[in-house]
């Protein structure tokens, strides 16, 4: 007991936040006990029961809606072919993300749940109060005839349930915690966490239970997570750049005019953009020494006939689309020459059915070998996602 309260003693965040919520619950459960009413501590009781409720509920309505949505949305979005505003842009970001990103559309789908639940139970509300007035008629003077003894018994019941919903709402707090630094372990304020002695003492009681899961599954959800928050990212240039000028269609079409497959459309543009397109060392070196970055979309690479691997490879990506490819701009680390990696974009092209049928190209790296699909592609190329 004296190490607890020595915890508090300290300032340390994580206990203040706990011991705010544990004093919280507790002056919420005697005010309630305070009343005298039955009724009011049976729906302090009832709040707590909801939120566990809607959580679970909210869990498992996900599981079983989240392919069907996934379904529904393959089936029906397709991103216009004109040029799209700003708040369109917007909306099919958001409609293709969740189409193709389980992680957030299973987040999503939780949230609304969850807020769907929990306004379900507001209307439920007044029935379960109808309920509990038709139980407790026999006892509406409560208040004015109950002695000092029933008052103060209903004041210790509401502490015990306050303190009840306090011990809850904690364990909530810290097991949010601990799997905040188990999932991400290098992430913000995860060292401060790990010295707070509360969370020390919880994570104790937590590992036994959940420890062993999150060492198996943690660093996949980790790398999992931090893949879609890149394909996320990646997804609004995409859909920027899903409008396909007349030129640009037009040499592509060209281009591959003598094409005749898929992967022979795929080598004749990533031939024509390795010839054509040059690095713009200029702008790298703006970036790496001095931390300027100019946006650049494709028609501007098209018309300079420069530009840094992530242009190069939004601009493959925009004419492979114009010649009837699907392609897709992937990011992560490319070897530099010198035994490292740096950040590095390029491409992949489907030739072919399943996951198989998708190869990579480097159109950035063409005028230095052929980087068109060769066995050591992955030796030199780390992705992201």
């Amino acid at each position: 007991m004296t190490s607890w309260v020595q915890l508090f003693r300290e300032p340390e965040p994580i206990a203040i936040i706990v011991l705010v919520l544990l004093l919280g619950s507790l002056v919420q459960g005697l005010r309630r006990g305070a009343s005298g009413s039955a009724r009011r501590l049976f729906f302090f009781v009832w709040e707590g029961v909801v939120l566990v409720a809607c959580l679970v509920l909210a869990a498992q309505l996900t599981n079983v809606i989240s392919p069907v949505i996934a379904k529904w949305l393959i089936a029906r979005v397709k991103v216009p072919q004109h040029e799209l505003s700003g708040l369109e842009q917007a909306w099919f970001t958001l409609l293709t993300s969740l189409r193709d990103f389980g992680l957030l559309r299973y987040g999503v789908l939780f949230l609304l749940g969850y807020l769907l639940l929990r306004t379900l139970a507001a209307f439920l509300e007044p029935l379960v109060a109808r309920g509990v007035e038709s139980i407790l008629r026999s006892n509406r003077e409560e208040q004015v005839a109950s002695s000092r003894g029933k008052r103060s018994a209903s004041r210790a019941a509401g502490a015990i349930i306050g303190a009840a919903h306090g011990a809850g709402r904690s364990f909530i707090f810290v097991a949010l915690l601990f799997v905040y630094v188990s999932l991400i372990p290098n992430g913000w304020y995860v060292d401060k966490i790990s010295e707070s002695q509360i969370y020390n003492k919880a994570a104790a009681w937590l590992s036994p239970v959940a420890g062993e899961v999150l060492a198996g599954q943690g660093p996949v959800l980790t790398k999992a997570v931090e893949a879609q928050f890149q394909q996320i990212l990646q997804r609004k240039y995409e859909i920027i750049d899903y409008a396909i000028p007349a030129e640009i269609e037009q040499a592509a079409l060209y281009v591959t005019k003598d094409a005749e497959s898929k992967e022979d459309k795929a080598r004749s543009l990533y031939e024509w953009l390795g010839t054509r397109i040059a690095y713009d060392y200029d702008k790298a070196r703006n970036y790496e020494e001095q931390g300027i970055w100019k946006e650049q979309t494709p028609p501007e690479t098209f018309d300079t006939r420069k530009g840094v691997c992530i242009d190069i490879a939004r601009l493959y990506a925009v004419m492979a689309r114009s010649a009837g490819l699907e392609v897709r701009v992937v990011t992560g680390m490319g070897a530099d020459g010198l035994g490292g990696f740096g950040p590095h974009a390029w491409n992949e092209v489907r030739i072919g059915e399943g996951d198989g049928g998708w190869i990579p190209l480097d159109a950035t790296w063409a005028s230095a070998g052929d980087w068109f699909n060769p066995p050591s592609f992955a030796d030199t190329h780390i992705r992201d996602a």
